[in-house]
């Protein structure tokens, strides 16, 4: 090969890295401009060009919300999803995306450019150490060399692309889709993750595609700047490795036998309907009640052994403990469930990829296995009739029945009783969304209350949805823009937020221009519906909640935001919704806008406690 020049080499180089990571399964790359990082942006930019039903780029001009949003889609997809930052602050900015994706088990790719070697520790502009920046934080780090585009170095371009989804997925293709609807994130159950790579480049920045291209057909007339160096066959690179549980259905008998037992199923248990009715049969056919966490999926599943008012029951003193617990994924939304498992004293079963994720320290068992591959491990012959775990079931079911009606007759008497002094409870709005959502749709829910109502409200028999949220660290950043890349794997979208989450990440608003300018097709429908309580209710539900100023100024903290110029100024549709009947209505409309769309309620701040407080009893 001839001598290249510094944009041939750039070109061959990263090209044939972008190359790889399309090959093993990336599809989609968020860019956040900046100059140092300009061969990375504009090889993915160049090969979504070629090649655009192989990868999508996305441009975020706000490098954390634009984590955020790679990571909804991530979260959503199961898929790796690359983001793109220039050197400096522009990568710490980055960070709270990472730590979410982290704990949430979601397969981020973060690709930093840099200065070169030769340009740190003296003082140049926009420069810092990147090397290992997040620290334990990532499945994996790099430190990536400058451009070579010698056969060595393209080689280990694509090595590193390869490596990077493998460390990033847990070798797992927890993408593929059984052609079943989604009811959860696909990206929750096996161990992925955050990785990071960290490019030096020097100037000048500017890869030269055309006469890359030139170079490579020059050995091949096939080739161009991103097929140089591929190997002649590609191998499958993600395996599904078998994990067989030694005990199978008679160590589980053996464990259950005259025992009250339960399955804890929390976000991780499983990700389309087809999965959450295999889950629910396999627990019929050991005669075990299924706590069904809002975010697990399987709430979209109608049948009487699925508890989904779970939380109010544990509120009784005479409620009926479990001797076993079978924990599939996290532990639940629902802290008053957590610490009645935990001072249960009951043997806990933990079944998890490779973490017992067990804060409470009970694990007693712990099966390095999905959920999915526990059942399908653990089928009876014939379906468990065993009396004790019977009669249990049957206590717990007849008491869920109880309090999902008592549940809806408070409902029906709260929300009038709040609708006469013009404003909306929260429990009637959530209800409506849930109601109004098409079959299929996401819904996002937002922490802090949001998701806490969401736990209340969400019952089994709704349409199956595809229910969300940010557990990972159950923070406020980059909600909207998590929702906003969730949104793009669906149709039609909603994200459930109180007013201080959206005020935190506003300016997500902004990729409203770049969904609907950028991208041909059809366009998702994400509505933001907001339940404006002008503070952090939440407080009110704590111990520092008090009518001492104090409490209004540290925790309260009223902001008194005008959400429709907010809306108006990223040209974004807003209604305003007075009653249930208008925010149904502006929901229905709302959905058929392609883009962001805002809908606007107005909800108490103070009195949460006492206003939700029955719904919990």
């Amino acid at each position: 090969m001839a001598e290249l020049t510094c944009g041939q080499t750039v070109a061959l180089w990263v090209g044939s890295f972008f190359d790889e990571l399309v090959r093993c399964g990336v599809r989609a790359v968020v860019v956040s401009p900046g100059s140092r990082s300009t061969p990375l942006a504009m090889a993915a930019f160049e090969l979504s060009c070629r090649r655009p039903d192989d990868l999508r780029v996305y441009v975020d001009v706000d490098e954390r919300g634009a984590a955020f949003f790679g990571l909804g889609m991530a979260k959503a997809t199961g898929r790796p999803v690359a983001l793109v930052c220039t050197s400096g602050t522009a990568t710490a900015n980055y960070y709270p995306a990472v730590i979410e994706a982290e704990t949430s088990r979601v397969p981020l790719i973060v690709l930093t450019g840099d200065r070169p070697p030769r340009l740190q520790g003296l003082g140049a502009p926009q420069t810092t150490d990147q090397l290992n920046l997040y620290g334990n934080h990532v499945r994996a780090f790099r430190a990536m060399p400058e451009p070579m585009a010698d056969a060595r170095g393209i080689a280990f371009a694509r090595q590193a692309a390869r490596e990077a989804v493998i460390a990033a997925t847990d070798a797992h293709r927890i993408w593929e889709s059984d052609g079943s609807q989604q009811v959860a994130s696909r990206a929750c159950e096996h161990l992925a993750g955050p990785v990071h790579l960290n490019f030096p480049f020097d100037e000048p920045l500017k890869p030269d595609f055309p006469a890359a291209d030139a170079v490579a057909s020059q050995s091949d007339s096939e080739l161009d700047a991103f097929t140089v160096g591929r190997r002649p066959s590609a191998a499958e690179l993600l395996g599904e490795p078998e994990a067989p549980f030694s005990g199978g259905a008679s160590r589980l008998a053996e464990l259950l036998a005259g025992k009250r037992a339960l399955v804890l199923a929390g976000e991780g248990t499983c990700s389309t309907l087809a999965q959450a009715r295999e889950v629910a049969a396999w627990a019929h056919s050991w005669s075990l009640l299924l706590l069904a966490d809002p975010l697990s999926g399987m709430r979209a599943v109608d049948q009487p052994h699925v508890i989904d008012a779970y939380d109010a029951v544990f509120g009784r003193d005479d409620c009926p403990l479990p001797e076993v617990v079978i924990r599939f994924g996290r532990w639940p939304v629902s802290k008053r469930t957590t610490t009645k498992i935990a001072s249960s004293g009951a043997f806990a079963v933990v079944v998890d990829a490779g973490e017992t994720r067990d804060f409470n320290a009970m694990t007693d068992c712990f099966i390095p296995l999905t959920p999915l591959e526990f059942i399908r491990q653990t089928t009876p012959s014939t379906d468990s009739a065993d009396s004790v775990q019977q009669a249990f079931l049957d206590e717990w079911i007849a008491r869920n029945n109880d309090a999902r009606a008592r549940i809806d007759a408070e409902l029906g008497s709260a929300s009038s009783e709040v609708s006469a002094s013009g404003l909306l409870h929260e429990g009637a709005t959530i209800r409506s969304i849930i109601e109004e959502s098409p079959e299929g749709a996401c819904l996002f829910a937002a922490n802090s209350m949001t998701v806490r109502n969401l736990d209340t409200f969400l019952r089994r028999g709704s349409a199956p949805l595809c229910a969300m949220a940010n557990r990972g660290q159950n923070g406020i950043d980059g909600t909207l823009s998590t929702a906003i890349g969730a949104a793009q794997e669906f149709g039609k979208a909603v994200l459930i937020t109180g007013d201080l989450t959206l005020q935190h990440d506003i300016n997500a608003l902004s990729l409203q221009n770049e969904l609907l300018s950028n991208h041909s097709g059809s366009h998702a429908s994400l509505v933001v519906v907001l339940l404006n309580n002008d503070g952090g209710a939440i407080f009110d539900m704590l111990p520092q909640a008090s009518d001492d100023p104090y409490f209004e100024r540290l925790f309260l903290t009223p902001q008194n935001v005008d959400f429709e110029h907010a809306a108006k100024a990223f040209h974004v549709p807003y209604r305003r919704a007075n009653s249930v009947d208008e925010l149904r209505r502006c929901y229905r409309e709302s959905l058929d806008e392609p883009g962001i769309s805002l809908v606007e309620v107005l909800t108490p701040l103070r009195g949460l406690k006492e206003r939700l407080g029955g719904f919990w009893k």
